[in-house]
């Protein structure tokens, strides 16, 4: 059963300035809710915060975070987007990725638990799974990170899993594989400082004619390059939605798999890049990074199951349009 509305309903979404979170709140949004949004602006941006309120809060802090939730005690379901995820960043500064994920994961469940919030939708990643020879990956495969932005995320989850057993919790995890894209209206985009990820840095190589990194071509690939599921972020948004509605029908926990099922490498992106733009993507050759994976992207059965999701516009194609059509509205 597809969610028709959500007219009259609050729903707070930590980190709801940033790039996914934003395109939840829209989401949101257009299903007649209220996104407030909990943001301390480190990444996040707050022209992107345009169909609710906000509440500067930085979930390091503990009496800021209860604050902050006291002043909505009444609503009863938490999105939690907030957290540091530079993978190479994780590698060079772990204790500030521990400290922003896991503890800022923390704070937010005490105030949660001393208010009405007993429904938390969470935004995990499949670096949780770390390197799986078999792919699709399954849910149920071991969780074994090898980043720290991996290890940070899974012990959030392990957290989130002991509320739900201590104190009626209710909670839905959804491991992302790598989101893309932009909203096909342009109101929002990708805007990380800095850019970390791989198609908004090649569509600037190719409109700038600069050269950007490749990160190793030595992989055990079909070309050498790291393969990835890319789904396009309003995708994940709808996502939201539908967890949404599976709390709403009573489901009280899952973790899901939130891809396409299809894998794409570092070059037959820059392939699809330069059909879509028409220009050239220059590149140069440079180490591998630490704690990247060789191949990763998910078996969606459960999604479908579970929540009735379905991609609606992640065709790679689509993904590299509205990703440039946002690039090229910002200039």
């Amino acid at each position: 059963m597809k969610l028709k509305n959500l007219q009259g309903k609050s729903i707070i979404v930590v980190g709801g300035a940033g790039y996914i979170g934003s395109h939840v709140c829209k989401k949101i949004s257009s299903k007649g809710g209220l996104p407030i949004v909990f943001d301390n602006f480190s990444a996040g941006h707050k022209h992107a915060i345009k169909w609710g309120p906000y509440e500067k809060v930085d979930l390091r802090n503990n009496k800021e975070t209860s604050k902050a939730f006291e002043k909505y005690k009444s609503v009863e379901t938490v999105i939690h987007l907030a957290s540091s995820i530079e993978v190479n960043t994780g590698e060079k500064f772990p204790s500030e990725f521990y400290t922003n994920n896991v503890l800022g994961t923390l704070n937010l469940l005490n105030a949660m638990k001393n208010t009405n919030a007993r429904k938390i939708i969470f935004s995990s990643t499949c670096a949780t799974y770390g390197e799986i020879e078999d792919v699709p990956i399954l849910e149920t495969v071991i969780q074994n990170p090898l980043s720290v932005y991996g290890k940070t995320k899974l012990a959030m989850e392990h957290m989130i899993e002991s509320f739900h057993k201590a104190y009626d919790l209710n909670y839905i995890i959804l491991r992302y594989f790598n989101a893309a894209g932009a909203d096909p209206e342009g109101d929002i985009g990708e805007e990380h400082d800095p850019e970390t990820h791989l198609i908004p840095n090649a569509l600037n190589a190719a409109a700038s004619g600069k050269s950007m990194k490749i990160f190793g071509t030595d992989y055990d690939t079909i070309d050498g390059t790291c393969i990835r599921d890319y789904i396009h972020v309003n995708d994940i948004a709808q996502a939201h939605i539908d967890s949404i509605q599976a709390q709403k029908n009573g489901l009280k926990s899952a973790d899901v798999n939130i891809g396409t099922g299809e894998g794409y490498s570092i070059f037959q992106i820059l392939s699809m890049i330069e059909k879509v733009t028409g220009y050239k993507v220059k590149y140069k050759i440079c180490q591998k990074r630490a704690g990247d994976l060789a191949k990763i992207y998910a078996d969606t059965s459960k999604a479908e199951n579970v929540l009735g999701f379905k991609t609606k516009y992640s065709n790679l194609e689509n993904i590299i349009q509205t990703a440039w059509n946002f690039y090229k509205n910002k200039k």
